[in-house]
């Protein structure tokens, strides 16, 4: 932030200004480009080591499975506060006060919050760094395969153990027998002294779980990439729905097309404050068993789903007042139809992304490895990221091989494109009950903490 500060406060670090109307603009140094693009890869690291670290180190912070529901809740409600401040304010200060100021201010927050942080790292319950999990998941791959000849034992002394001396040794889950071949013991695997040849192939029950629980996890990971595409539809092609509509606020104001995304943010603020203070405590209350994450993710694809079959309806709307105005044919000319009409369906995705988002990332949390909990959010993250690029790439789809997605949108079709994706995420929404219906927790929570489930 610092960086792109500065290239907004000094001429040399950006282009000249282009000359009057005639539109003869002068092209940016390798200089400028080089602090520029070295600026927002120190952004992209600075993300990576924060939004996806912060959430499994503060639940690291609480011993209650209810306690870190609570602060799931509020992480995600934290990260949409910033997001609408930054989406309104500061972009308020860069469009009517200088790019400069509005860099500026984030730069501050910044080292404000770096500030915080060092404040409060006396406080903080830290767990103790014990090397990548990786090479160790990498490990029961290439024993698996190697001692795969092998017969496998029912005794679970064959197999090494995550101590030594074990007093309750146990056998590796049938779920992929093949990997139990990586844990059971081989003649000529230890040196005289019983310490292992290699240390880094040396595999345990533990680790053959450990990786037998992350397949376990690919089925609803991967159903999650396509729950989020209406977020990711409605957020681009939403604006585009705007740019035609009526955005008068009174007689003088109007609304800009892009803040109707704020819709959205402040819809799931409301949510996630409802669900924490009001509709967890009730639902406790009543003695109710407890909503688990997967229940959570669950109604959040209900609601995407409906959220993009009502934009599908306004679209078709829209666009049948166009045909009786005959717009049609007039670049992107403006409909007498009010941008309300795109609320309820931005409301939904925000309602949707209230109960997906804190229950996607408590989900992982809770049943990834303890020794891989740090890196739980991280593929939250991962497929938030996949699931902009699968956006993108079926919208340029339906542009390339359509004619719903002209550049004038009143002469196109994009109802259809939201019906489409609406059946698309219905048939991905079976998918994800046919997974979470096979899928067992790997623990069951209470109000004691953890305990083991078969």
């Amino acid at each position: 932030m610092l960086l792109l500060t500065i290239t907004a406060t000094f001429h040399k670090l950006r282009p000249q200004p282009c000359h009057g109307e005639s539109n003869i603009c002068a092209n940016p140094t390798k200089i400028q480009f080089a602090v520029l693009y070295l600026s927002l890869a120190l952004a992209v690291l600075g993300m990576g080591g924060t939004r996806v670290t912060i959430g499994p180190m503060g639940a690291h912070q609480f011993d209650q499975p209810k306690e870190r529901g609570i602060f799931f809740n509020w992480y995600a409600l934290v990260m949409d506060v910033c997001v609408i401040v930054s989406s309104t304010g500061i972009v308020y200060v860069i469009n009517n006060v200088s790019w400069a100021w509005g860099f500026g201010i984030t730069a501050i927050t910044n080292i404000f919050a770096l500030l915080l942080f060092f404040v409060g790292t006396g406080f903080f319950r830290e767990l103790k760094p014990q090397g990548s999990p990786f090479p160790g998941l990498a490990s029961v791959i290439i024993r698996a395969i190697k001692n795969r000849g092998t017969l496998l034992s029912q005794d679970p002394i064959d197999y090494y153990q995550h101590h030594e001396n074990e007093t309750n040794p146990t056998l590796p889950s049938k779920f992929f027998r093949f990997l139990n071949h990586a844990a059971l013991k081989i003649e000529g695997d230890t040196e005289q002294n019983g310490s292992p040849k290699k240390s880094w192939q040396f595999c345990t029950v533990k680790k053959v779980e450990d990786l037998k629980s992350l397949i376990k996890l690919i089925p609803l990971w991967t159903s999650a990439i396509l729950v989020c595409i209406p977020y990711i539809i409605q957020t681009s092609l939403g604006i585009l729905q705007a740019l035609t509509m009526d955005r008068h606020l009174g007689h003088n104001a109007h609304i800009a097309a892009a803040s109707v995304v704020a819709v959205l943010l402040v819809s799931g603020c409301i949510t996630i404050l409802f669900i924490d203070r009001i509709l967890f405590p009730m639902w406790n209350k009543f003695g109710l068993q407890p909503i688990t994450p997967l229940q959570r993710i669950c109604i959040g694809h209900c609601f995407y789903i409906l959220s993009m079959a009502i934009s599908a309806f306004v679209e078709a709307k829209r666009l049948k007042i166009v045909r009786i105005h005959n717009l049609r044919h007039e670049d992107n000319a403006l409909v007498p139809m009010s941008i309300y009409w795109l609320v309820p369906s931005y409301a939904l995705v925000g309602i949707a992304e209230a109960f997906n988002f804190p229950g996607q990332v408590e989900f992982y949390y809770r049943e990834f490895p303890q020794d891989m909990k740090n890196t739980s959010s991280a593929i939250v993250s991962l497929f938030y990221g996949i699931t902009c690029y699968v956006g993108n790439a079926l919208i340029d789809v339906f542009r390339r091989s359509t004619d719903w997605l002209p550049d004038n949108i009143n002469n196109g079709r994009l109802d259809i494109v939201y019906w489409l994706i609406t059946v698309l995420v219905g048939i991905n929404f079976c998918y994800f009950l046919l997974c979470a219906s096979l899928y067992k927790y790997k623990t069951i929570e209470d109000d004691d903490g953890f305990v083991s489930s078969s």
